[in-house]
């Protein structure tokens, strides 16, 4: 229900806005407003997806929980598409969004809302090491075919 109400809500805050807006602007200025903050979002978006991203790979790489620069990517993607919609409330929150400390905030609200009732990880596919085995150590190896001059003598080193 709260879904249907903001699919009704928002397109009704965004007309009552551009007739306010329209009227004391003008219709010209009005549409570059909306134009230009779509440029400017596309712009933004860009520029922090690309931080977040880099987030995102060095968590992984370091092996790090990656749950927040994730959830900073969504929220970005998210900023995204409501700076393309056209709107100025929509473009107000799009905007929000966009505010690191702002999403900080958010992710920390949503995340204390939350609750993961479970969570497994691998160790890639088909390795299951029980919680008992050491550490698994991973290489290289090449084979290597024995000389073709060698005799089936022993070679000195063993005791026969």
């Amino acid at each position: 229900m709260p879904l249907f109400f903001l699919f009704i809500a928002i397109p009704l805050i965004e007309i009552a806005l551009f007739i306010q807006l329209g009227s004391f602007l003008g219709l010209w200025l009005t549409l570059l407003i909306v134009v230009l903050t779509a440029i400017i979002g596309t712009f933004l978006v860009r520029q922090q997806g690309v931080a977040v991203l880099n987030q995102v790979q060095n968590s992984f790489n370091q092996l790090q929980d990656p749950t927040e620069p994730l959830a900073h990517g969504a929220m970005i993607l998210f900023s995204g598409a409501l700076l393309l919609t056209p709107g100025f409330f929509t473009d107000t929150v799009g905007f929000l969004l966009l505010v690191p400390g702002f999403r900080k905030h958010a992710f920390g609200f949503l995340k204390k809302r939350s609750k993961v009732s479970g969570f497994t990880t691998s160790n890639g596919p088909h390795h299951h090491q029980s919680p008992k085995a050491g550490p698994i150590i991973d290489g290289e190896f090449t084979e290597v075919d024995p000389p073709s001059n060698q005799s089936d003598r022993p070679s000195g080193w063993t005791r026969h």
